[in-house]
């Protein structure tokens, strides 16, 4: 059978992002990005509040932009993986870190300093990939340049679609394509 492993969060960074760089010269980020839920209890319908910390990390391209432009308190939409490492602390224990390996990045929010006209919040995506290669996120190997950033501006109401041929029936055939994410 079929697995997956994915993971999106929506949430703050904790603190600026650590940049370093391997051996051969891969750019690893570093961020921890914290995630809220809130509710009302259901003795008393006091509101209630918990926060959960995720260690998330780039690599490459998109550790070097997550350092350029992610700053603490900042908003950032994550996608990817979750990953188990072991590793031996200083008094020879071994440790298990859980973590989330990036694989697409969305700035969220407005622009610190004022500056641009992208007043209604947008961002710039950016995504992992492989040059020249599959990209098994679907679309293209191209993830040097952002995404282009969602805006609201009106736009004219769509053309009525004309039904097509007959085609076998999917249980697909109604979904709406317009995914938020």
């Amino acid at each position: 059978m079929a697995s997956v492993n994915k993971v999106i969060i929506i949430g703050n960074l904790g603190r600026d992002p650590e940049v370093r760089y391997t051996p051969s010269g891969a750019a690893v980020c570093n961020v921890s990005v914290a995630t809220t839920r809130n509710w009302k209890s259901r003795e008393g319908g006091e509101r209630q509040e918990e926060t959960e910390w995720h260690r998330v990390v780039f690599y490459d391209r998109l550790a070097e932009i997550a350092g350029e432009y992610l700053k603490k308190g900042r908003p950032v939409y994550v996608e990817g993986r979750l990953k188990t490492r072991k590793w031996t602390d200083k008094e020879g224990k071994e440790q298990y870190t859980t973590e989330i390996i990036a694989e697409q990045m969305q700035l969220l929010g407005g622009r610190e300093g004022g500056g641009g006209g992208d007043d209604m919040g947008g961002g710039g995506g950016y995504s992992r990939g492989n040059r020249g290669g599959n990209n098994d996120m679907g679309g293209g190997g191209d993830f040097d340049a952002p995404a282009p950033a969602p805006r609201a501006a009106a736009r004219p109401a769509p053309a009525p679609r004309q039904s097509p041929a007959a085609k076998p029936a999917t249980g697909f055939d109604d979904m709406d394509d317009d995914i938020p994410f």
